[in-house]
């Protein structure tokens, strides 16, 4: 069995006009065990040090219809 260590991420609670605000997100933390499956033959587990929002990302964060990308999905919607 796999140690377990605190995870964070960085959920969309809203679709962002404007600018993106901090209202418009959060800051979920729980907990994953530092495993990799045994089927996933050569795989890796990494940790992610820095997060970046990129234009592309921050499009996906509007609420888009009849776009060529789907808008990401909000946390109310999960």
């Amino acid at each position: 069995m796999g140690d377990e260590v605190s995870n964070k991420q960085i959920v969309l609670r809203a679709y962002v006009k404007g600018s993106a605000k901090q209202s418009d997100m959060i800051l979920k933390t729980s907990t994953i065990k530092l495993k990799v499956p045994e089927h996933c033959n050569g795989a890796v587990l990494v940790k992610n040090l820095y997060l970046s929002c990129d234009p592309y990302i921050r499009t996906r964060m509007s609420f888009l219809q009849g776009s060529y990308v789907d808008s990401f999905t909000l946390a109310s919607e999960r």
